[in-house]
């Protein structure tokens, strides 16, 4: 949640610098533009929503007592899979 709110302050930030400006930063020698700017934030945000969204699903499996076990065979993800990625939805073979 801190990270998303961070990359939100990020991308009020490049949009606000960006309306306030008339520069041409598409042929600004100084560096990455605006638009680059924006899209790394756009894509560090959707990367994180996803990341948020696998957390609220595991916490919803581990609520159904379906945590740990594989989706697609239903044996059980191995513990040290779930030590690596606590929001894995498969063992590691049908991974």
């Amino acid at each position: 949640m801190e990270l998303l709110a961070s990359l939100r302050r990020d991308w009020e930030g490049v949009v606000e610098a960006s309306a306030q400006s008339n520069a041409d930063d598409e042929h600004d020698p100084e560096g990455a533009t605006i638009a680059f700017e924006r899209a790394r934030i756009e894509a560090s945000l959707s990367r994180a929503r996803a990341h948020l969204a696998e957390i609220d699903g595991a916490l919803r499996r581990l609520a159904d007592g379906a945590y740990g076990t594989c989706e697609r065979c239903g044996g059980p993800i191995a513990t040290e899979r779930l030590a690596v990625r606590p929001t894995a939805r498969t063992c590691v073979g049908c991974a």
